[in-house]
């Protein structure tokens, strides 16, 4: 029995609004003639949405343009200034906070280290209310223009219960946290009302970020790798990011690659992490001798490493002065970790068949000029064939701030499902589906 059909007039014009502001937002001025085709809307409806948007100062002209014969035409864009937008990455040195206005440019950021505090829950809550207050400080941010706040941490996110987000985060000693509503108490003071709060895992804000405005731009299928002091995967099926039953699908860190093998920060043996990640990395260094200063923090010893196994960097000459200097323990660890890296990856090739697999996070953009040909080789070494020869094996493009960017997409996302109007202040937030629109880097850096 056919189901009835619940949409109403308000529906119906949200999900207008909706496709009106995505296409103005990821494909940059268009005129009113040229919306009407691209989203499948009357013209009668175009000008409808527009006016509104336009009202409420979510849209604005950017220019005309010569039409075929006829009137100039105006072009419209998204105005910058009519939202803004707070990303937090709780890292593995540092708590990362950035402030962005509605088309992503950067206005203010706050990096605080985790120093002797480490991942104490208070000590994080902390660092993320100093860093929220900080960039509205510098920004001198209008009240009312904050859209929300999207935090990207590691370990699994839970939103089944009342409370909102919890984070179960084993390699940190998290269990059961309920950051979300720590971090709404802890912010009262520095929000105006109805400010949304959104918490998702890193790797996940990481794919969103590199899906919509970096390399995984126009993929339906794709994999974007997290790999810093761990390891992490973001899985994208047919557009969509895959989060399971409570946002814990692709803990690929904690796949088991050496049975009976080395102890993972997890507590379980032989992860992929306990090979693979840059903690693992450094670690399997100083077993082999390597005479690191006690306290060294672990970017600057994944420096080191990598300055005794290259020391004449990228592209030397085999045999050449460079080549000779390497340390060979150095560079034994460094080839080791590629071979468990590829291996991994070899597994979501096999089990996702990607068309694009993009390596990010700290250790892997700082690693990736060196091993990512070993990767590459090795992932399709340990793949099936057929998958193999069918994904490509790129470093991501968005640099350190990824995991940032990709968590202020959350409160867009959650803007632009709503047609572009802000949300009752009372009304608990969900992390919304990612639109179907993708931005390049170009095209954002543009507006």
């Amino acid at each position: 029995m056919a189901m009835p059909n619940r949409r109403t007039v308000r529906d119906l014009r949200r999900d207008n609004r909706t496709a009106v502001l995505q296409r103005l937002y990821f494909d940059g001025p268009t005129s009113r003639q040229a919306l009407g085709p691209a989203t499948g809307l009357s013209s009668g409806s175009i000008s409808n949405v527009v006016t509104e948007l336009a009202a409420e100062g979510v849209l604005e002209d950017a220019g005309v343009v010569d039409s075929d014969g006829g009137r100039p035409r105006t072009l419209l864009r998204v105005a910058r200034d009519s939202g803004h937008l707070i990303g937090v990455d709780v890292g593995e040195t540092r708590v990362r906070v950035e402030l962005f206005d509605l088309v992503m440019s950067e206005l203010a950021r706050a990096d605080l280290p985790l120093e002797t505090g480490g991942y104490d829950v208070d000590h994080i809550v902390g660092l993320i209310r100093d860093g929220v207050a900080t960039v509205l400080r510098d920004a001198a941010l209008a009240p009312g223009r904050l859209l929300g706040i999207g935090v990207g941490v590691p370990g699994i996110v839970d939103r089944s219960g009342a409370e909102g987000a919890v984070v179960h985060g084993q390699t940190i000693g998290w269990d059961a946290v309920p950051l979300e509503a720590l971090l709404r108490t802890a912010l009262t003071a520095e929000l105006p009302p109805g400010v949304r709060l959104f918490v998702e895992n890193g790797a996940k804000t990481l794919g969103q970020a590199e899906m919509w405005f970096g390399g995984g731009r126009g993929a339906e299928n794709a994999v974007i790798v997290l790999f810093g002091s761990g390891v992490g995967a973001c899985i994208v099926s047919d557009g969509q990011i895959y989060g399971g039953a409570h946002s814990s699908a692709a803990e690929w860190g904690h796949t088991t690659v050496h049975v009976r093998g080395r102890r993972c920060r997890c507590g379980a043996p032989g992860c992929l992490e306990a090979y693979a990640g840059a903690e693992a990395l450094v670690a399997r260094w100083r077993e082999a001798g390597a005479a690191l200063p006690d306290g060294i923090e672990e970017e600057a010893a994944v420096s080191a490493l990598v300055a005794a196994a290259y020391p004449a960097g990228v592209g030397q000459e085999t045999g050449g002065a460079g080549e000779s200097a390497a340390d060979p323990v150095a560079r034994a660890v460094l080839d080791e970790t590629a071979e468990y890296l590829g291996a991994g990856l070899s597994d979501l090739i096999n089990l996702y068949n990607p068309e694009r697999i993009l390596i990010g996070g700290w250790a892997g953009l700082q690693l990736g000029p060196y091993i990512l040909e070993s990767v590459r080789a090795h992932a399709t070494a340990y793949a099936l064939r057929h998958p193999a020869e069918r994904v490509t094996i790129e470093l991501g493009r968005l640099g350190p701030d990824a995991v940032t960017v990709g968590a202020a997409t959350l409160p867009l996302a959650d803007f632009f499902a709503r047609g572009g109007r802000r949300a009752p202040a009372d009304e608990t937030p969900a992390v919304p589906e990612q639109p179907g629109w993708r931005a390049s880097v170009e095209e954002r850096a543009a507006r």
